[in-house]
């Protein structure tokens, strides 16, 4: 073989090794995007089996607020859908934006119930209520902390994925951009509440 040959195979032996580096780089950071997104579902599962134990407690006292607590199972179940197509699929736009509406709806309807509840003196004394209400307090705390950890990495491999010469790489292998998790939607979610006395 020439010098020129030679030559040629170390460029395209270094392209090759260069552009699997940045392929493997690029499989870790969507790993550990699904690695995060399996810490937010494990306290998702924590939620959501704290609801059915609520509800029943509240069923006892809101005889007649049937409604809430039946908006609440029908809005938990929707989540437990959302999170089970987002765990599948965790940088999927779709499936992380329904996962948002879905939980959204579940925390809309979690807080009724909660307003309501505080209109009945004897639930808001029950100790098995006070003590579901802390955990799920606590459990919101450490989702709060799960969803920052997982936005977290979705910034770095959305960053690593969008800059050159990576970006090469990812787009030939099908690398799309990742969706962070926001906690609200839309403008008017994003006004502060108004409060009149």
């Amino acid at each position: 073989m020439t010098l020129g040959t030679w030559i040629v195979v170390a460029l395209v032996t270094a392209l090759a090794i260069w552009g699997v580096g940045i392929y493997n780089r690029l499989v870790q950071r969507r790993n550990r995007i699904a690695n995060a997104f399996a810490q937010i579902d494990v306290q998702l599962k924590r939620r959501h089996d704290l609801i059915p134990n609520l509800v029943e407690t509240a069923r006892g006292y809101l005889k007649h607020e049937a409604a809430t607590l039946e908006a609440v199972i029908a809005a938990r179940g929707a989540a437990q859908s959302a999170v089970a197509a987002a765990r599948l699929t965790p940088v999927d736009a779709g499936a992380i934006g329904a996962l948002t509406t879905a939980e959204g709806a579940l925390q809309g309807s979690l807080g009724r119930l909660m307003m309501v509840a505080e209109q009945y003196p004897d639930l808001k004394a029950d100790a098995t209520m006070a003590s579901l209400s802390e955990e799920l307090g606590s459990t919101e705390n450490r989702l709060g902390f799960a969803r920052q950890a997982y936005n977290d990495e979705v910034l770095h491999y959305n960053d690593e994925a969008a800059q050159f010469p990576q970006v090469i790489v990812a787009r030939l292998f099908g690398f799309a951009v990742a969706p962070m998790l926001e906690s609200t939607r839309s403008e008017a979610e994003r006004q502060a509440p108004k409060v009149q006395f």
